[in-house]
């Protein structure tokens, strides 16, 4: 089960005992370990993949995530102890669930361990980078990484410096063939991007759901 912050997480306050799931009739799973894998480029650490027995699906599903342990932001200016979300259910199709402008964007796939580094931005004509979240690892339906028809069905709203906007796609499409739930969107364009959106039927997760149209606001940098 994916877990995913608002903030990167420090990594030397993460341990399974953080986390209680909590199943429909209101029994706590049992979790065996947490880990970040593979979700770690620089700037990914914001996915947590909690593995044990969290219920049966048909039956008592998961319902609820609650940080139980003192599991503190990358930055150490939060402690998310207290925080609870809702669980998606199994049979939901993945969505985006948050976008930022990276601003390293050169540097990601060359860093971390050698076997989760994704596929890198072309240096030729990219000005900047969106990397977006997905709520867990996404594929084509044959198992396939998404390529250059899946590219041209990302929709990005820029805004330029007079407050106009318009839709372009990426120029590019990165960080594939990594396994995790992030894609790099390379612009080629320095207007500001305001929002990005995915049609439905297109990505599926480890379960094979298809993904639902979704779109999401990308957050302004700090």
């Amino acid at each position: 089960m994916p877990v995913i912050f608002s903030t990167e997480v420090d990594l030397e306050t993460l341990q399974a005992g953080d986390f209680r799931v909590v199943t429909k009739s209101g029994q706590i799973g049992t979790m065996h370990c947490a880990s970040v894998l593979p979700a770690t480029d620089p700037g990914e650490l914001r996915t947590v993949l909690l593995i044990g027995d969290f219920g049966n699906v048909s039956e008592d599903p998961p319902v609820e995530v609650e940080v139980v342990g003192h599991l503190h932001s990358i930055d150490e200016t939060l402690d998310f102890r207290g925080a609870t979300v809702a669980v998606t259910p199994l049979e939901d199709g993945p969505s985006l669930i948050f976008a930022e402008v990276v601003e390293d964007w050169t540097l990601v796939g060359n860093l971390g361990p050698r076997r989760t580094r994704g596929s890198l931005c072309p240096s030729d004509n990219i000005v900047q980078a969106i990397r977006v979240t997905w709520a867990g690892g996404v594929t084509l339906a044959n198992g396939k990484e998404p390529g250059d028809a899946e590219r041209d069905l990302y929709r990005i709203i820029v805004e330029a410096e007079d407050g106009s906007q318009r839709t372009v796609t990426p120029a590019a499409l990165a960080d594939l063939g990594d396994g995790d739930n992030n894609h790099m969107l390379c612009l080629d364009t320095k207007d500001r991007p305001v929002s990005v959106s995915f049609p439905a039927g297109v990505l599926t997760d480890p379960n094979d759901d298809l993904n639902p149209e979704t779109s999401v606001i990308v957050s302004k940098p700090n």
